[in-house]
This record gives structure tokens, C-alpha cells and sequence, in this order.
């Protein structure tokens, strides 16, 4: 059975792309747990994913994908009505915006009723986010209870605010994930989405407050400051690669997927972040969530030569 049990919505991914004076959209995927088993499976990671997609076209991508990515889809269902959901990336002077057409998705009528706990329960570590709770109340529920199934078989729990304001008001995105962190043993937090949730500007007073809740690790992604690693008795900055970044999409889950496959590989906290900020650095070199996603040999080249 797989080591690493991500839980959460794939989405199709459409990117704009512009040639010769047009505008045209490049297929690809996405869907942020989904984006971190692909990243933690091209680390060399045993992965396996839990969802639900549509009988359609969009979700036979994502079947095929996972299978040619390693990633054991065997727990997805597919539902016969619902679709699988879709977003659009835009750019506009060096950002991206996304647009979703996800309102009643398969994957957001997930319940705690729908899920395969054998296989969570079989894991090492389950990985969800912010983003699998805020689509619906029952895939709300259905995260706390694979939280819940996963904690009483012994498996670590890891956990990714990924703050997303549209699909739900901060006042319940701070109760939830405050909420799910504190039954949580790795927090995973971005700092813009920290500093939302918490009121703390600071770092360190970020990772002291995620610590009270009762992570053992908080791993604080800061972007091009780099990564503030934090336990009980140790805490140290890692320095980020330095990049000329086209796409900064998905660059969170591919941390999130590296770093996790390198906790599984034995590494420790440190030396599982080092990893995994050059695995992310590398990641914004092209268009798209997965596409530009490294695999091990290319990450250890640029650790190497400690350039991206």
C-alpha cells in the first residue's frame, strides 16, 4: 500500500498561452493534493491518491495521468453524474489569475461516507489542505474524519492551509484549518496565507503559534526568502534557490510533495526542507502545475551546483 495518501480535488487546468498575436489555452492539471502526490511521486515516493472525478472525458485525464505518474489511483471513484472540475490561468503583467467552473465537482461531494479508510489508515502519512475542506461541508467532514481514522491507526497527519478566500470567509477558513492543524503532526503553512489566518506578521511568531496548536513541525514557506523549518527544540531558515521564475503555479505542492517524499526517505526536517525548496525553485522555470514539475535527478543537480 502506498506510504503517502494525499486526499483532496483534481481540477483540469487550462493556461493561457499567447502566439502570434493569439490567445489559446494549453491543457494540463492541477488541483493541489493532486499536484503534491505527482511532485512527491517523481521524488521517488510510494504514493496513492483519494478522490472522486467525473465519468468523463476530464476524468479519464486524470486517471491516465496518475497511472502514468506512478500515483496509485486505485482508491479514486468515479461518479456517474458529477463532473470533474476545471480552472483557467490568465497572466497579466507577470501574475496569474485563476478561474473556476468547480461548483459540484465529484470530488466536492466526497463524505466521510465515500472514503476508503483501509487505505488511510494503511499509510504513513496523510496529506490535505484548506482547499479540501472549503469546497463543500461534506468534503469538509470527510477530511476530519480521514484526520480522525488516520490518528487512531498511527499515521501522521500533514497539513497545508493553502488559503483560498473565494470558495469560503476567513472566519471559517481560521476555525477550520485552526481546527485541523491542531490534530495535525506536520503544518505547512505559506506565509501570505499565514499571516491571513493568524493576525501575526512575524515568522517566528507564526511558527510559535502553529507549534500551540499541536504540530510537531511547522514548515513555513516564505517564497523567495526561503523556508523557516521549526520543532521543539530546533529552528533554522533555508535559503531559497534564486530563479528567474516564469510561473510560480503549484510551486506550494511541489514543496509540499518533495518534502514529503523526503521525510518518507529518512531525511530529517532540514534536510527534507533544503530539498524541497530547490525542488520548488525548479518548478516556476515553465507554464503550469505539473508540466514543469522536477523529478529527483534534476533536483539533485541544482542542490549540487546550488543553482536552479
Amino acid at each position: 500500500m502506498p506510504e503517502l495518501v494525499c486526499l483532496g480535488e483534481p481540477l483540469l487546468e487550462f493556461s493561457s498561452q499567447e502566439r502570434d498575436g493569439k490567445t489559446f489555452y494549453l491543457q494540463g492539471y492541477g488541483g493541489d493534493t493532486s499536484n503534491c502526490a505527482i511532485a512527491a511521486a517523481r521524488q521517488g515516493a510510494s504514493v496513492g491518491y483519494v478522490t472522486a472525478v467525473g465519468d468523463d472525458a476530464f476524468g479519464r485525464e486524470f486517471l491516465r495521468l496518475w497511472r502514468n505518474e506512478g500515483v496509485d489511483a486505485s482508491a479514486v471513484t468515479v461518479d456517474p453524474v458529477a463532473p470533474t472540475g476545471i480552472y483557467f490561468i490568465t497572466y497579466a503583467n507577470g501574475e496569474h489569475e485563476f478561474s473556476y467552473r468547480r461548483a459540484g465537482s465529484a470530488a466536492s461531494l466526497m463524505a466521510p461516507r465515500t472514503l476508503p479508510l483501509d487505505a488511510i489508515r494503511q499509510a504513513k502519512i496523510l496529506h490535505v489542505s484548506g482547499i479540501s475542506q472549503a469546497i463543500s461541508d461534506s468534503a469538509c467532514d470527510a477530511v476530519f474524519s480521514a484526520i480522525g481514522a488516520a490518528r487512531e491507526a498511527g499515521v501522521r497527519i500533514s497539513y497545508d492551509t493553502n488559503l483560498r478566500l473565494k470558495l469560503w470567509p476567513i472566519e471559517r477558513a481560521r476555525a477550520v484549518t485552526h481546527a485541523a492543524m491542531a490534530m495535525a503532526d506536520i503544518a505547512l503553512p505559506g506565509l501570505d496565507d499565514a499571516r491571513q489566518l493568524t493576525g501575526l506578521e512575524d515568522p517566528d511568531a507564526i511558527v510559535d503559534f502553529y507549534l500551540a496548536l499541536g504540530p510537531t513541525t511547522v514548515v513555513l514557506t516564505m517564497g523567495a526568502d526561503g523556508t523557516l523549518v521549526a520543532t521543539a527544540d530546533r529552528r533554522e531558515r533555508v535559503a531559497s534557490l534564486k530563479v528567474s521564475a516564469v510561473d510560480a503555479t503549484a510551486a506550494g505542492d511541489m514543496f509540499d510533495g518533495a518534502f514529503l517524499a523526503r521525510l518518507l526517505a529518512g531525511d530529517d526536517v532540514v534536510a527534507a526542507a533544503t530539498y524541497a525548496n530547490a525542488a520548488a525553485a525548479l518548478s516556476t522555470l515553465g507554464h503550469g502545475a505539473v508540466a514543469p514539475m522536477p523529478k529527483a535527478e534534476a533536483v539533485r543537480r541544482a542542490l549540487a551546483e546550488g543553482i536552479a
